[in-house]
């Protein structure tokens, strides 16, 4: 199936329901959307050491990318395939310093840059070593202390988050702590692109969250579309726990509660006064997602305050919509659905940009 979503919103119907229900199609995305796309790997408080290695796994229950960062003598930070180039075997399991990568099945040693170093018994043969013998360097790069790897992303990490380094270059990310009390897993018995179709739009608020509805200007709530991303605003209805915006804000002067921003195809970047909750959506079946929410603190005085507030609630609430339109889009009856133009146009974004990549 070609999947075609019209560009043109007014005209539009929603991507057919058969995506969310084919596991064709599920295992599909794993190549066409995922491995060409940059996740979420982790910071660099976790890696602070030289010649420090800490193992880390590409969406864990899906594309289960065993991959290595590497911090050098040299203070270098790299990130390399985690493994080993001649059985498979994985090379690094926990966390640990050394001074070069050691294969424990056969005896296989790595520089920490992945350079083939030794293999005993291997005197005789032909042609070797090669390149073929030293670990790939995954592609991988950094926005201020986070970092993000790739399989075989078809852009630049800048080109996807671009409008978000820009835009938010205010903040002092390197003084965010992660928090791990505040982070947590959630499993939704829906379909990955469900729920970030869901995060997509605030046409829901009024009628799933009475709390943050509560906190947020509905009337004044905008939705801007950009090549790779979508960033929501939550003005808020009063004066207190906004931003504090510089001059040379484009948002200058409004009462800013929440950026929430959404890098496709599953990474959302919800900035509060206090802080950050990142939240990343890991396909485990058709029917059955993992939502991380791994939060980082900046000011805990303004914990669980205006729109930052009460995020368990919001999840829960968010997690019922979802799981019963999991079950409607299995009907029958139901193939796809229209957009409102003034609310929906973030989740039409998002399935252009599926249509884009599962049709390539």
């Amino acid at each position: 199936m070609k999947f075609f979503v019209d560009q043109d919103i007014t005209k539009a119907s929603t991507i057919d329901s058969e995506f969310y229900t084919s596991e064709e199609y599920f295992h599909l995305s794993k190549e066409k959307i995922f491995a060409k796309t940059w996740q979420f790997i982790g910071d660099t408080d976790e890696i602070k050491l030289s010649n420090q290695l800490v193992p880390h796994t590409i969406l864990p229950g899906f594309m289960d990318e065993p991959i290595l960062l590497v911090r050098d003598k040299n203070d270098s930070l790299n990130c390399i395939s985690n493994v080993c180039t001649h059985r498979g075997n994985i090379l690094v399991e926990h966390s640990c310093i050394d001074s070069q990568i050691r294969c424990k099945y056969h005896g296989r040693r790595f520089e920490l840059s992945g350079k083939f170093k030794q293999m005993p018994e291997f005197e005789n043969v032909q042609c070797f070593p090669s390149e073929k013998d030293d670990l790939p360097k995954v592609p991988f790069g950094n926005w201020n202390k986070f970092l993000f790897g790739s399989v075989n992303p078809c852009m630049q990490l800048d080109e996807a988050i671009k409008e978000m380094k820009e835009r938010l270059s205010f903040l002092p990310l390197s003084e965010y702590k992660l928090e791990p009390s505040l982070s947590r897993d959630y499993l939704v018995k829906a379909h990955w692109a469900l729920y970030c179709e869901n995060y997509l739009e605030g046409f829901h608020i009024p009628f799933v969250h009475n709390s943050l509805n509560a906190a947020i200007d509905y009337g004044a709530y905008t939705t801007e579309l950009y090549p790779n991303s979508v960033l929501q605003v939550g003005i808020t209805k009063g004066g207190d726990d906004i931003f504090d915006l510089p001059k040379d804000s484009p948002d200058y002067g409004k009462n800013v509660g929440a950026y929430y921003y959404w890098i496709f195809p599953n990474m959302m970047f919800n900035f509060y006064p206090w802080g950050l909750s990142l939240n990343i959506i890991k396909p485990m079946g058709t029917a059955l997602t993992k939502v991380s929410f791994i939060t980082y603190v900046y000011d805990s005085t303004k914990l669980e305050r205006g729109a930052g507030a009460m995020l368990d609630k919001v999840e829960r609430e968010d997690e019922a919509v979802v799981e019963n339109v999991q079950k409607g889009v299995r009907s029958r009856f139901y193939s796809s659905g229209r957009y409102s133009p003034a609310r929906e146009t973030g989740t039409h974004h998002f399935h252009r940009l599926i249509c884009e990549f599962m049709n390539k």
